[in-house]
């Protein structure tokens, strides 16, 4: 995509989730964003299983930005996430952990990142009522 983007752009991003008609889609944002190449397994996941919260953002029709998401019980996680949560969460503490936050280079700085995140917010608060205490990501370059 190499349009210039109107500074309105955000007026016309829609939200949705993934389906498993974007895999392709999917994997060409993932392999221009990250330095990490996922197996076509984890593709058919996230479009498929209803673990993960995955929501793309589109304008025109056109996925821009994406958020991958899981929510799962403190103890379920990898010993180093579970190093960077509060120690003092109970053991039935929920956590929701980003897998994927991505939006197309030209859409960047138009909001969408923020939406995105958003939505994940508003999601766990009517998915986790008021067990889930964090959110993470982690980040490679």
């Amino acid at each position: 995509m190499t349009e210039v983007v109107p500074s309105s752009a955000l007026s016309e991003v829609s939200l949705r989730l993934l389906c498993h008609d974007d895999i392709d889609t999917v994997k060409h944002l993932c392999g221009d964003w990250f330095p990490i190449e996922y197996p076509d397994s984890w593709y058919r996941d996230i479009t498929s299983n209803k673990k993960f919260f995955s929501l793309a953002a589109t304008y025109r029709g056109a996925i821009v930005g994406m958020i991958v998401a899981e929510i799962k019980n403190r103890t379920k996680i990898h010993k180093e996430d579970g190093d960077i949560l509060a120690s003092n969460f109970s053991v039935d503490t929920q956590v929701a952990y980003i897998l994927s936050l991505g939006v197309v280079k030209e859409f960047r700085k138009h909001g969408i990142g923020s939406l995105l995140l958003e939505s994940l917010k508003d999601h766990i608060s009517t998915t986790a009522q008021d067990h889930c205490k964090a959110i993470y990501l982690h980040v490679l370059t």
